[in-house]
């Protein structure tokens, strides 16, 4: 493109070769952008590689102020490192965004100088976005590494997740599904999407059922469509948003998926999307089951192995709540010492599979006497304490103690056998009979023996 060589006065048409080229054709043959900027800030020469780089041909580009493409964000700092160049001082690794004529961002390496002589600022561009790209990704997939083997809280991970992917893939919409293999369900711990308010009946639900089923990633798009029941139809349009599902892969099989959808009209997703994203699910999977496992050894270390209910040492954390808690409102709460009668008559006659079997049913009907926010805890052997959170008065307590004796004293048919089985309760209130947890655990088991005495249910062994 002679005809651009021109504008530069400091240029000859022609060099003197053995081939007598135009010195513009050799320099629109360069993959790099050649440019100069008048002291105006206007493009006054592009050579051809302008079109591939910045999308505009170089006819569109003469005349036009270089600041209206830079992007918005790098704007001082290029108008800034201009100055610096147009004060003598050549800059040879300059980087900052350009907006495309597309709309997409483009990053650029610049190596510029100013000639005092023809006030023109000379600089060559080199496209470096995939290389930024690439740097973004890596840093993006290493803090996602990072916030996978530290993370304690699930819904912090996906938060954070669904942050780090952002900055290299377009995500505003991510959602998060598990299987849970005993209910044979998905359920959404993380969802955030601006049309789909409830994912289990949208195509996001059967995008995730999908991979969860295949355990093989799915990547919808326009131009790429699934046979998906409910999804075809939905995504044949060109400014349709696009999936990305990938399976959360473990050594136990697949555990859920997770799902990106871009914005409508969008960036459309690639097969190296669904490779990165592939890596990412790789490691938020292990960050799922190590918590998993975490939850799994802090509830065994917390609940009684038959009965499933809370043991001595959860009892006695809620304990110390219900205390703060009564304390701090003026309130008041009540601990229940309940105690089976002649259990070990069960045991000597039906057997130890009998008796186990007999305490998870007193578990069971114990559960339903109270409420949700009161605590049923076996604490050993057939004793049990029940923690009413929080109670208006004595008659309260009394009151739960009655329907614990009446729901206990119902026949329980155990394989093939009717037990009766009675409860010894004492009752302990706070403030009444104690400030402290041993002051009320001390008078809720004297109040059960009492019971249990009054009553001649007292074992003798």
């Amino acid at each position: 493109m002679a005809t651009h060589s021109c504008t530069i006065g400091q240029y000859p048409s022609t060099m003197s070769t053995a081939n007598s080229a135009p010195l513009a054709s050799y320099i629109d043959l360069l993959l790099d952008v050649v440019c100069a900027v008048d002291g105006q800030g206007r493009f006054v020469f592009v050579s051809a590689s302008c079109e591939q780089v910045f999308g505009y041909t170089p006819d569109e580009l003469i005349g036009q102020p270089m600041i209206d493409m830079v992007h918005p964000a790098d704007r001082e700092r290029t108008l800034d490192a201009a100055r610096e160049i147009m004060r003598g001082k050549p800059n040879p690794n300059f980087e900052n965004r350009y907006l495309r004529k597309d709309g997409q961002v483009v990053h650029i390496l610049w190596s510029a100088r100013w000639s005092e002589v023809d006030q023109l600022r000379i600089a060559v561009a080199r496209d470096i976005t995939e290389r930024k790209q690439a740097e973004s990704r890596q840093a993006a997939l290493y803090a996602i590494s990072e916030a996978a083997h530290a993370a304690e809280d699930l819904l912090a991970l996906f938060k954070r997740i669904h942050q780090l992917i952002g900055e290299w893939l377009p995500a505003l919409n991510f959602s998060v599904a598990l299987y849970d293999e005993h209910c044979e369900q998905l359920n959404f711990p993380y969802h955030v999407d601006d049309h789909e308010r409830d994912p289990e009946f949208s195509v996001t639900g059967r995008l995730c059922a999908e991979v969860v089923r295949s355990g093989q990633p799915v990547l919808l798009t326009p131009d790429q469509p699934f046979a998906l029941p409910g999804v075809v139809g939905l995504i044949d349009a060109e400014d349709c948003p696009c999936w990305l599902g990938v399976p959360l892969n473990s050594q136990r099989g697949t555990i859920g998926a997770l799902i990106v959808k871009s914005m409508p009209g969008g960036e459309r997703y690639t097969e190296r999307d669904k490779e990165l994203l592939q890596y990412v699910c790789a490691q938020v999977a292990a960050a799922i089951e190590r918590r998993q496992l975490h939850s799994r050894l802090q509830y065994m270390a917390q609940h009684d192995y038959l009965t499933r209910l809370p043991n001595r040492e959860l009892l006695r954390e809620r304990l110390s709540a219900a205390l703060l808690k009564a304390r701090r409102d003026n309130g008041r709460m009540a601990l229940l010492y309940v105690d089976l009668d002649h259990f070990k008559q069960v045991n000597d006659t039906y057997g130890h599979g009998i008796g186990d079997m007999l305490l998870q049913a007193v578990a069971n009907r114990l559960q339903g006497c109270v409420r949700e926010s009161d605590t049923v805890a076996r604490i050993g052997g057939d004793e049990f304490v029940v923690l009413l959170d929080s109670v208006q008065a004595a008659e309260d307590a009394a009151r739960v103690a009655l329907k614990i004796r009446q729901v206990l004293g119902q026949p329980i048919r155990l394989d093939s056998h009717n037990l009766n089985i009675l409860p010894s309760i004492g009752v302990a209130l706070y403030p009444e009979h104690g400030l402290e947890e041993k002051q009320l655990f001390k008078h809720a088991d004297e109040a059960m023996y009492a019971a249990k005495r009054l009553s001649g249910r007292l074992d003798r062994v």
